[in-house]
């Protein structure tokens, strides 16, 4: 009985002493394209790098609604992640919500979240668009 204790407090402590995986920061490269009317759509491909050596080839997209019309292209767009333990966080879907205009060039930048996880987006742009759009930013394994 007393090794039996013995042996589980050993475990115990072994499960605490044991170091959590460090967090680490990640970075999107991206270039994308799309078009609105009333559903906003873009798709494009991109490479989230992290800070502990791990890359990853990706496809991003775009999907939403509201009062949106236009067609436009992202070109070196960039995004970073808050801290997290590994790569493969960064691939999901993200909550987003934005209000844009622009007209031939337009410069862009949206936060968006996906649980304890955030994302915030910058890039420059070509097209036209106008409106305000609700929906989802989504990161795939290419």
């Amino acid at each position: 009985m007393i090794r039996t204790i013995a042996l589980i407090s050993a475990l115990g402590l072994a499960a605490v002493a044991a170091p959590s995986q460090a967090a680490t920061t990640c970075k999107l490269k991206f270039n994308m394209s799309g078009w609105s009317a009333f559903y906003k759509t873009a798709d494009g491909t991109g490479t989230v790098s992290c800070d502990n050596g791990e890359t990853m080839r990706v496809k991003v997209s775009a999907r939403g609604g509201g009062l949106t019309v236009g067609k436009s292209t992202i070109d070196n767009g960039f995004g970073e992640f808050s801290s997290v333990r590994n790569i493969r966080q960064t691939l999901g879907s993200y909550a987003s919500a934005e209000a844009h205009a622009g007209a031939v060039e337009s410069t862009k930048a949206q936060v968006m979240t996906k649980g304890e996880v955030s994302l915030s987006l910058a890039g420059t742009g070509k097209g036209w668009d106008l409106g305000v759009a609700f929906g989802a930013f989504n990161i795939d394994p290419l």
